[in-house]
């Protein structure tokens, strides 16, 4: 599947569907989908996204999944077998995540603590401290486990982009 830019821009400000298996374990928390995640419905899309491949590499899925094109059923499957969710802080798709209101940003934790409210994860890692920070008002907060409010869940802040191996 290929879009032109043109293409990609009919799907800012969509969102995308949280992925919330029962039960959920490990809950990954993006910064907002992208458009090319709002135009193939899967999070982590775009070609050459590393988050795939890094949830294979450590263990936490059996084989590679490629969401450039959408999920297909045997992704979804090894995903919601293994209790491993995905969403968002913000769920508008942008371009970029700069384009993102302070507004925006200020309402994630309440959306996080819903999430975490209703599904109760044991862990959640959120992907990008700086979103994090900004979000959350820890202008310190470091990569790495955080003080969480949230029993029983043990909340992370990981980097955005994960590195290659």
């Amino acid at each position: 599947m290929r879009f032109t830019q043109a293409e990609l821009q009919q799907f800012r400000d969509r969102t995308v569907p949280d992925l919330l298996p029962d039960p959920l374990r490990l809950l990954f928390i993006g910064i907002n989908p992208g458009l090319w995640t709002a135009a193939t419905g899967a999070h982590f899309a775009r070609r050459g996204n590393r988050f795939y491949p890094a949830l294979q590499r450590a263990g936490l899925t059996r084989h590679l999944i490629d969401a450039s094109d959408g999920y297909k059923a045997e992704d979804l499957a090894e995903l919601h077998a293994r209790g491993i969710g995905i969403s968002n802080l913000v769920p508008r798709a942008t371009a970029r995540a700069d384009e993102l209101t302070a507004e925006e940003l200020a309402a994630a934790p309440a959306r996080l603590d819903a999430l975490v409210a209703a599904h109760a994860p044991a862990v959640v890692a959120v992907l990008g401290v700086t979103a994090y920070r900004q979000a959350f008002g820890r202008p310190k907060a470091a990569l790495g486990e955080q003080e969480t409010p949230w029993p029983g869940t043990r909340l992370f802040v990981a980097r955005r982009k994960l590195s290659p191996g």
